[in-house]
């Protein structure tokens, strides 16, 4: 059994750390918020205002300790401070995705039985009252934003001001009540439950203690050295683990500020605005990122091409080397310093990275050269390896130890150990409780001496220590010959490509590998625009001769590399084709964070998988589809379906 870790100085849970920093952080920034293209920004005194307000409103309106209230909407301060506010009366915050359609929001509304919506607008409101009926412990709806909320029916819909001003006005005889609420709490009370993305299933509800956020948050906060002078900027899913440590524990532990962009279109711009010094994106953020700076050089004048060309070859070969702190020539620093003048700078602050300290990405591999590109800029960005039930933290890359090819060493305070089928376990004291209403599963994932399967297959490096993940170890397999088949390194190496988005692979207990790809609209569209190729839809662009022979010429340098490759030399790709569409979490093909539904992929496309193996070379095919307003239609397509050259293990080592 692992040992029980005693809180820091009393702090054991998070609203005692938010009445420590209104005291020593008191006129500090803690959150910003760009509306009507205005930044606002409260001190930690207010927010503590703001959420002890709304605490007394909850308790006016009825909330019992140990109810559970969903927070759906996207990253605004008002929406953070309702899961503190829910914490500080005992109840439990559990975030949903806000892009979730009613359906989705109607599971695990009903699973964890949330008496409390707090809602951010009409439109999560309204989506909440589509399922109502469904939902036999939902008692009341509070909604921040008021637009076009006059005409509903107000018996059991509350504005969140007027939820504060009934607190605010109430304080005196509710304060008393209030104050017994958090001195029942400790580092064992829960502290909030976020759902996982369900790629296997329905979504289980991963219940998290004080202990587990404040742990993970306060060993991630020593580990990179960060302090309340930083700032981050907050647009990731508030129902993703992630985003709940880093705007959540992290800000609260460290006393740092968090920024909220107006909109998810304004993001970019707004990530220039704040300029951040700790930053966190998904693999496909960094990509689509470089492909914009890439289609904005094609379009720059030669003289720039020719300087940006040179200035990056040199950045390459120093940029990194200087980033971690390794000897450089003299002459290589000067021109590096008249790069960082002439390029890296203003490509930095155009990025809105100038101010970046700490970068991290995570979720999927990223490929090395786009890794490379931003720390050959100066930008410190790293690789972490998390899940929802370890509080986000089991591996992290020390500066000095970067790399794109491992997920670094354990994180502080995290034991790690590879199961003899390759399985990677972990324990530590950020480890969930256990999985709400599942003791099955929680007993399947969780061992009675505290150590959490992964379930994914890896390694540890042999003289660093750095560990290697591979791939899911329930979708690693044995190829027909008896070579291994692991479809995610596959994958991930045909999405290094910026032309192609996203990839599955089949061919487990097969003598081939099939693919299914999704090209990249933005990049293969200004291919297009670039090379006088017309087209009308995402589906006449995909079925393009040249876009397949593109792709076709991306997927053979893949299979070249897999065939110099001893242990996975059985995974090229023999044959693919374009999907007609691009796989969508609305069809219930990828969950919210985008992660492929393997099953369900199985099932929806099983004509096009039984045609990849047939030998056929086309397959007219009808495909359901939903769209953005909820009604349900259908796509079809006839597919064409290529051939790609495969290398023998010998010509390839010859």
């Amino acid at each position: 059994m692992t040992t029980l870790i005693a809180p820091t100085g009393g702090l054991d849970t998070v609203p005692k750390l938010l009445a420590r920093n209104a005291i020593k952080y008191r006129d500090k920034p803690a959150y910003r918020e760009k509306e009507f293209g205005i930044w606002q920004s409260w001190s930690w005194a207010e927010v503590e205002d703001e959420v002890k307000a709304l605490a007394l409103g909850l308790l006016a309106l009825g909330l019992n300790a140990g109810d559970h209230v969903a927070i759906i909407g996207r990253n605004r301060p008002a929406l953070y401070w309702s899961m503190v506010a829910a914490q500080m009366v005992g109840a439990v915050p559990v975030p949903l995705y806000q892009d979730a359609v009613a359906e989705e929001m109607a599971y695990v509304l009903d699973h964890c039985g949330a008496r409390f919506v707090i809602a951010e607008d009409q439109e999560q409101v309204d989506k909440v009252l589509e399922i109502q009926e469904k939902l036999t412990g939902l008692e009341q709806i509070i909604y921040y934003d008021t637009r076009g909320m006059r005409k509903y029916d107000h018996t059991a819909l509350h504005a969140y001001k007027d939820v504060q001003a009934e607190g605010r006005a109430a304080h005196e005889r509710l304060e008393p009540e209030l104050a017994q609420r958090l001195q029942g709490q400790d580092y064992d009370t829960v502290c909030v439950m976020l759902y996982t993305s369900g790629t296997t299933g329905r979504p289980k509800g991963v219940v998290l203690s004080n202990r587990n956020i404040i742990e993970a948050s306060r060993t991630s906060s020593g580990f990179d050295n960060l302090n309340v002078g930083d700032s981050v900027l907050a647009y990731l899913p508030m129902a993703w683990v992630g985003d709940f440590i880093f705007s959540v524990g992290q800000c609260y532990w460290t006393g740092f500020c968090v920024a909220c962009p107006e909109s998810p279109e304004t993001m970019q711009s707004d990530l220039k605005e704040i300029g951040p010094s700790y930053f966190f994106a998904p693999p496909r953020f960094f990509e689509s990122l470089l492909t914009t700076v890439m289609i904005r050089m094609e379009d720059a004048s030669k003289g720039k091409q020719r300087m940006f060309k040179y200035f990056m070859a040199l950045a390459k070969d120093v940029g990194g080397k200087l980033l971690d702190g390794k000897p450089v020539s003299t002459m290589d620093r000067l021109k590096y310093r008249l790069g960082e003048f002439l390029v890296y700078g203003p490509l930095k602050n155009q990025l809105g990275m100038t101010r970046v300290r700490i970068g991290y990405t995570a979720g999927e591999a990223i490929g090395p050269e786009i890794f490379d590109f931003y720390r050959s800029l100066g930008i410190n960005l790293k690789q972490l390896y998390g899940q929802t039930e370890a509080s986000v933290y089991v591996t992290v890359q020390p500066d000095g130890e970067v790399r794109a090819d491992t997920v670094g060493v354990p994180a502080p305070g995290v034991e790690i150990r590879i199961g003899d089928n390759g399985e990677v376990y972990y324990r530590s004291a950020s480890t969930f409780v256990e999985y709400y209403k599942n003791p099955k599963s929680t007993a399947e994932t969780k061992d009675a001496d505290g150590w959490v399967a992964t379930g994914d297959a890896g390694y540890f490096e042999e003289g660093t220590g750095h560990l290697k993940i591979i791939d899911r170890a329930k979708d690693v397999g044995k190829m027909a010959d008896g070579s291994l088949f692991a479809p995610k390194y596959v994958e991930n190496k045909l999405k290094f490509y910026p032309n192609i988005l996203e990839v599955v692979l089949f061919g487990a207990n097969s003598d081939k590998c099939v693919a299914f790809i999704n090209i990249d609209l933005a990049a293969v569209g200004n291919w297009a625009e670039r090379n006088n190729v017309g087209y009308a839809s995402y589906q006449e662009l995909a079925g393009h001769q040249k876009v397949l022979d593109m792709v076709q010429s991306h997927v053979e340098e893949v299979n070249a590399g897999l065939a110099n490759d001893p242990t996975l030399y059985g995974c090229q790709v023999h044959r693919f084709l374009i999907l007609h569409k691009e796989l969508d979490p609305d069809d219930g093909e990828m969950t919210r964070t985008r992660k492929v539904r393997r099953r369900i992929i199985d099932e929806k496309y099983h004509d096009l998988i039984e045609a990849l193996n047939s030998g056929a070379h086309e397959i007219s095919t009808k495909t359901e589809v939903m769209y953005e307003d909820g009604r349900k239609g259908s796509i079809s397509a006839t597919l064409e379906i290529r051939d790609a050259q495969v290398f023998a293990r010998e010509a390839k080592a010859a």
